[in-house]
């Protein structure tokens, strides 16, 4: 079996995999990218038509520069591509008295550190009382004693859309896209790594392991126990109007009602080409298998998810569910990512645990990667993940 060799590797071609392979691509790195599947897929976490992106974010001050370089190289992507891949709905954040004080993606205070956060980095933005917010958002229910923050640069990015736009750009750029390859074992050799998968066998001096979920299948990668997958799931219900959840009437958002994850709803305006409105929660007690994770969605679930999260909030919609789908999330116990160089070797990166709030952050993250694999400047410094826990 012939040798192939190249500059960099990337394992993992999702979110972060793909924006990765572009932007050393782009830089006229000889890179291939490898992924067990066909990406855009619906096997990992980087699918479900839409994804919230928002500028102010609770989990931390050291991600708000990864979303604000985020937001500017989607423009540039859509201009490269020609594609629409983020809409500027707004987001509205709602909480209470009682909930403002509570856990969100692994942080306290999740409502006030966001208002913190936005004043601080100059994002523009409002606070609402419940009645304001009733009526310029008369879809949301909300209680006479629960307050928003709305966000005018938040809004709806279109994953399959992003992924798929980040490896065409590569591919023009010159990268090897392997599709429907698995890579089966990898050694740190002088002066790089060889890669054997079900094909072929291959070579580069550096290494990029973005393979989400699977990142734990790579003895070393991570320490054990440092990672946890979750499945979640996505509803579509139907609504009695839909022109209500419209884009142009309605922002992206999310609720905290209740307590801990399971406490708190986030959904999307219409727009993705499903007649339904989008909402999701989160759930972080068990654990799946990305190889033997269910994929079906039990009536029970939908029958839970209306009744626990939607009924009396969302005007007009309905337990009737239009469309259910899965992903993954690979989850730190600090709902923080993992980006570490690998025990075997410096020439290999690990880059994983997006810890379910990834996506927003994925364009800035491939191309401080990117620029760290080559030895240069970072765009966005990654020093608060460079953990080797």
């Amino acid at each position: 079996m012939a040798m192939s060799s190249f500059d960099v590797i990337v394992v993992g071609l999702g979110a972060v995999g793909s924006a990765v392979c572009h932007q050393l691509a782009r830089r006229g790195v000889r890179v291939a990218g490898i992924d067990r599947f066909h990406p855009p897929h619906d096997h990992g976490s980087s699918h479900g038509l839409s994804r919230i992106t928002r500028l102010a974010l609770g989990e931390g001050e050291a991600f708000v520069p990864l979303a604000l370089r985020s937001h500017a190289l989607w423009r540039e992507l859509e201009a490269a591509s020609g594609q629409v891949l983020y809409r500027a709905t707004g987001g509205l954040c709602i909480s209470s008295p009682a909930a403002d004080a509570r856990a969100y993606h692994g942080n306290a205070n999740f409502f006030q550190r966001t208002v913190g956060l936005a004043r601080q980095f100059g994002i523009a933005h409002e606070l609402l009382d419940a009645e304001t917010i009733r009526r310029r958002f008369p879809m949301f229910l909300v209680g006479d004693d629960e307050h928003g923050y709305f966000e005018r640069d938040a809004g709806v990015l279109y994953p399959e859309r992003i992924v798929a736009a980040q490896l065409q750009q590569a591919t023009r750029h010159g990268a090897s896209l392997r599709y429907g390859e698995r890579v089966e074992a990898f050694t740190a050799m002088p002066g790089g790594v060889d890669i054997i998968t079900g094909r072929a066998r291959l070579s580069a001096r550096r290494v990029v392991l973005a393979a989400g979920p699977w990142v734990t299948r790579f003895a070393g990668s991570v320490p054990p126990g440092r990672l946890r997958v979750h499945r979640q799931v996505l509803y579509w219900f139907a609504a009695s109007d839909l022109g209500l959840f419209s884009p142009e009437h309605c922002p992206v958002w999310i609720w905290m009602h209740g307590a801990g994850a399971e406490g708190s709803m986030y959904g999307f305006p219409t727009g993705d080409g499903v007649d339904g409105v989008k909402v999701a929660t989160e759930q972080y007690l068990d654990d799946a298998d990305p190889d033997r994770v269910d994929r079906e969605v039990a009536a029970k679930e939908i029958l839970a998810m209306h009744g626990q999260h939607v009924a009396g909030r969302l005007r007009g919609v309905s337990p009737q569910a239009m469309r259910t789908a899965t992903c993954l999330y690979t989850c730190t116990p600090d709902a923080s990512f993992v980006i570490r160089q690998h025990d075997a070797s410096d020439a290999i990166s690990v880059v994983s645990a997006c810890s379910g709030h990834g996506f927003k952050h994925s364009a800035a993250l491939g191309e401080s990667i990117a620029q760290q694999v080559l030895g240069e400047a970072t765009t966005v410094p990654l020093d608060a993940w460079r953990n080797p826990a």
